[in-house]
């Protein structure tokens, strides 16, 4: 199959079947382009992801840009985001056509609340799958700044710019100024030094 045809029915997939927006896109979008293609490894997805957050516009669509990207250029990001966004598109128009006659239907108001139930598992799905691929067994610094993230987002409601910006700071602190014993890995980031 050509490959920018492929790029777009995998990510047509991924749109399609993503309820809940990017957080739980996640583990579909693993399954799909790292087990399933093995286009990009599980740390490049994570990496592409991360970037992703801290870009302006959709996770979603920032993650299939980077990741038709790697796989075949300028023309596979533009296939991967028009094939992530062309279900949410069409089942948008859809919606909107018909919504505003249904809202206030019984089974409606049961059947989103059922999903809103579903599109927090799935969240707390991935926050689970990235705790596990990105701290455990990472190190000191990993802990010590994913403690930190967590008490200052809770209890100190701190911009998440603010914690971006200083994740970043501490990952290249640690990776420029104590590089670990492995010589690839930068303590408390667990990516390239």
């Amino acid at each position: 199959m050509n490959i920018h045809l492929d790029l777009f029915l995998s990510f047509a997939r991924v749109g399609g079947l993503t309820f809940g927006g990017g957080y739980a896109m996640l583990p579909i979008l693993q399954r799909e382009v790292v087990e399933k293609k093995g286009w990009i490894t599980e740390e490049e997805l994570t990496d592409y992801y991360a970037i992703g957050q801290c870009t302006p516009g959709v996770i979603a669509v920032n993650t299939a840009t980077f990741v038709g990207g790697k796989v075949a250029g300028f023309w596979g990001s533009a296939m991967a985001t028009l094939g992530v966004v062309f279900p949410s598109l069409i089942i948008i128009t859809v919606i909107a056509a018909f919504l505003r006659n249904f809202a206030d239907n019984e089974y409606v108001i049961h059947a989103f609340a059922g999903l809103r139930v579903v599109v927090t598992v799935l969240v707390l799905n991935t926050v689970l799958k990235l705790m596990k691929s990105n701290i455990k067994g990472k190190g000191l610094p990993t802990l010590i700044l994913f403690a930190l993230v967590l008490i200052a987002s809770f209890f100190f409601k701190i911009s998440s710019i603010i914690l971006v910006v200083g994740a970043l700071v501490w990952g290249l602190f640690f990776g420029l100024f104590l590089p670990s014993k492995k010589g690839t890995d930068a303590p408390g980031t667990g990516g390239k030094a």
